[in-house]
Parts: C-alpha cells; structure tokens; sequence
C-alpha cells in the first residue's frame, strides 16, 4: 500500500544487510538487494546515562539556553554520545545457504584455462545443474545489545537463511550467536549470545521525536564497523511498497548495506529506531533511508521472548489509496483514507459490517490519512482486540466496531490500481449477466463489460470486466448505471472484478 510516490518502486528499496554468495568457482562481494515483502524537536545537548538507566541531559536544553542567549544555537555532540553509546552497538556476521534455480553448469564464471574446466569439457562434457541447488552465502549487518545478559535486536533480513551467527563487539571479543526469533512483517530479529556485565543502550519513544531533529546511527556499512553518521529526521509514519506493518521513520542519515539492524539515536542517545533500509537508484545511499520505531521493534522482541514469535493482527479486507478522483466520486471533502474494495467472506471486517465501497478514515480516533496507514495500524494490534472504525458510506459517516482476527491464519492483501484515467466520456458497453455467468463470477448482480473506450479504457477496463459498483453502489442494470453516472460531476469510482479479484478503479467523466 504505497503512500508516496516512488520512480522506481520495488527495486529502489534496498534492504541494507551487506551480503556475499560464493559460488563454485570462488567467491565476490555483492550488494544485497532483498526487497521487503513496501520518521527532530529543537537541537538538544547529548547527554550521559542516569541512575536508572536512563538519558539524562548533561548541559542545559536548547530552549533553556535560547532563553538567555537567542542567538546562540548548539549542536548536539555527537561524540559525547559516540563514545557512550558505541559499546552497546555490535557487528553481525552471518554464514548459511541460499536457494538458487540451478539451471546451467556448476561452473559458470570459471576460468577457462582451470584443469577441471579443460577435463570435463575434453572427457564428460560440461555437466548441468538440474533443479534447484543451495549456494553458500556470507553477509554483515548490525545489531545493538538490550540488555546486559546478551540479548540483541537487529532486522530480520541480516540472519535470513543464517546457519552460524557471529557477533563482535567493540572491544573485538566475538561470540556465537542464537537466532531467538525472527518477524519478517516488521523485520525485525532477537538474538541472543552467552555473555553478562555487557554494556546495553537505552530506549527512548518516537512520539517525542519530531520531524528535523538531530539523529545519530552508528553500525558496519560495507563491513566498516563503528561508522558514525548523523542527519535529522525528515518524516514519521511512512508506509512503503510492499511493507504493511511498520509506520517508518524517514531520515537523510547516511546508511548503506552492512548498516541494517544498527541502531537510530536521539540527541539525548537514546534508541528511537532500527535502520533497515534505503530508497536507492543505484544500491548506495542517496539521502533518503528508513528506520523501523523502537516501539515496534520493543513489541516483537517482547513477543519473541515470551512465545518465540511475534502475531499481528487482521481486519480482512483489500483496500486502496484514495486519490483526488475518487474523493470526488464518494463526495469526500479531501482524498484520504483507505477505500475497501473487497472484504473477506467471514472475516473480522465482514462481521463488523463493513463493505466494499466505505472508506476508513480513523481507527481508534486515529486519523487514516494514506491507506497506508490502516494495516501499519492494525499490525501493531494484538488479535482478538476491538477496534472502533469512523467509516465514510454513501456519502455519510457511520461507526463500525470490530474484532481483530491473526494475520497468521491469512494475509492481508493491497489492491494495486491504474490511477491514470483521462478526462471524457465514460465509454462502457455493458450487458447484464447471464445466471451461469453470475455463478462463474460468484456475484449477485453486476454487469459484464463487453467493450471499452475512451476515459473507461485508458483506465485500464477491458472487456470480460464485471462491473460490481458505482460509486459504492452495487448495480444491476444499464439504466441504474446511466443514472448514477448521470449524479456524479467529476468523476466515477467503478468496482471492478477480473479473474476473481475486486478492484476500484476511477475514471474522469467529461
């Protein structure tokens, strides 16, 4: 569920564990690009640990000093939080196995002038790999200690695949490490090594932490360990491709691949956040990277601990973005929210009574701005919880109650949809449904689109389309269609079912 724009959507969210996959013939570095299954108040001081663990500030705030001198303004020291901090920051490496195709020889990539290369070309031909095959892999990443007895948190694409897990920490004594759990909907891992006494980093929140404060991430890009660099945060709560349970913090910290699982410090160094991935056109840094809040994080880890997995919760149901288009359509004052366009049979959302064509614009009082939102939302539920939902139907507002259910007994799916309609005539031609269509189709009523053109079209309808909805009303004739587009002025927002699934699509009118 997208809520920004992105060129270059999939392939320029680099996931930044920094791995190698060593082949037959030898080994070479490559940048890992994993893609996931897809946020500062005024400069504070650093600040020294107090007696129970916790940031206590070591010189007077910036609003304090401004009060006696406007015109002064001071930098965080970051060196002040380097030194205490870094400690309680270690370097991952892991060594396992991945999965590839196999189709092809062994021995790509070899020399042709090896002996074994010459011998099995002159005497048994060159052999193929048939199926798939496991190749070695090695990789670094990042982790910070959370507690003095050894336990760690870092991002869960560092140890995917693992089978050793080292851990070094500053002072360059290393320990094996045990993998307690892992959440790849949050990406988020606990591991554990056999030592005590060991220096661990404080936690802050990220509800204090404002867009523009100065941030801190230390961690080992390419395998340089102890890398500090600092910016600020540039936004909270983004939703990204193909992520629908974390609400990231955006900064323009300087991370790279090897930087994953590190951790994100406030000016006073306190944890607000896990740094695990990058917007990137060319597989290094370009100003724009993302961290996972320390809230998120601190729930998995706790769940890991306690049961050995994290659970999520479920509303069930396929949503989308709501546009300008479709905030015309359903006489919405502004585009937000996120519109339903299918709700799963017997699940918590159909319980609840909520249906294809409402738009969801609070959970819990929460506002639902971007779709993305509402599963970053509902993720971070406990299952079985109830939520209170502000639902804009048929052009009024209703409230809806409803009980979670767990992510884990069925996924939650994102619609994709072609927002690119054109301003024209709608250019539908529409028949109703045969009974045995409406059976193959697993519809009521509905019509099925016989042919396209104009705006229709160029909204990506096709013909074998089954027109289910317009404007969230369910339809069942031409003439119902012809006066529900005759009421809408800018825009109509048609629900769309092709080959099973249900989407909402909009098209400009003239």
């Amino acid at each position: 569920m997208p809520t920004d724009k992105f060129t270059s959507r999939k392939k320029s969210l680099i996931a930044l564990a920094a791995a190698a996959l060593v082949g037959a013939a030898g080994a070479g570095a490559i940048t890992s690009h994993a893609l996931l299954q897809d946020r500062a108040q005024t400069v504070a001081n650093a600040s020294a640990t107090g007696p129970n663990g916790t940031a206590a500030p070591l010189n007077p705030t910036p609003s304090t000093a401004a009060a006696t001198t406007p015109a002064t303004v001071t930098l965080p020291d970051f060196s002040r939080i380097t030194d205490q901090r870094g400690p309680g920051v270690v370097n991952i490496s892991v060594t396992g196995t991945t999965k590839t195709s196999g189709n092809g020889s062994p021995f790509q990539g070899m020399d042709p002038d090896d002996p074994v290369f010459q011998f099995f070309k002159r005497f048994g031909g060159i052999p193929q790999q048939q199926g798939p095959s496991e190749t070695p892999m090695r990789g670094q990443g990042s982790g910070f200690i959370v507690s003095s007895d050894g336990v760690i948190l870092t991002n869960a694409h560092v140890v995917k695949d693992a089978k050793d897990v080292t851990v070094k920490l500053t002072d360059r004594r290393e320990f094996k490490a045990k993998v307690i759990g892992t959440d790849p909907k949050t990406d988020v891992a606990v591991i554990k090594i056999d030592a005590k006494d060991l220096p661990y980093l404080p936690l802050g929140n990220t509800r204090d932490l404002k867009v523009g404060e100065w941030v801190l991430a230390i961690g080992s890009p390419f395998g340089f360990e102890n890398t500090v660099t600092a910016g600020v945060v540039s936004a909270k709560g983004r939703s990204l491709p193909d992520d629908s349970y974390v609400p990231f913090i955006q900064t323009d910290v300087a991370v790279n691949p090897g930087n994953s699982g590190g951790p994100l410090f406030n000016a006073r160094g306190e944890v607000v956040g896990i740094n695990a991935q990058i917007y990137s056109r060319t597989g290094g840094y370009q100003g724009v990277s993302f961290a996972i809040p320390i809230e998120v994080a601190t729930k998995v880890r706790d769940q890991i601990l306690k049961t050995g997995k994290a659970s999520h919760a479920r509303l069930g149901v396929v949503i989308q973005e709501v546009n300008q288009a479709f905030a015309d359509s359903f006489k919405l004052d502004k585009p937000e929210g996120a519109l339903v366009s299918s709700v799963e049979k017997g699940g918590p959302a159909d319980k609840a009574g909520l249906k294809a064509g409402d738009v969801i614009r609070k959970v819990d009082g929460q506002p639902i701005v971007a779709s993305g939102d509402l599963p970053a939302l509902i993720g971070q539920a406990s299952p079985g919880s109830q939520i209170t939902m502000e639902v804009w139907r048929e052009g009024r507002q209703q409230t809806l109650n409803a009980r979670l259910g767990d992510a884990s007994d069925k996924a939650a799916q994102v619609a994709k949809a072609d927002d690119g309609a054109e301003q024209g005539k709608l250019g539908l031609a529409l028949r109703p449904l045969q009974p045995d269509e409406k059976r193959e189709a697993g519809v009521d009523g509905g019509l099925l689109i016989q042919d396209t053109g104009g705006p229709a079209a160029t909204a990506g309808l096709q013909a074998g389309d089954v027109l289910v909805a317009v404007n969230g009303t369910p339809v069942k004739s031409v003439e119902q269609v012809r006066e529900l587009i005759g009421k809408s002025s800018k825009s109509v927002a048609l629900l769309i079912q092709r080959d099973g699934q249900k989407i909402f699509v909009p098209v400009r009118l003239g």
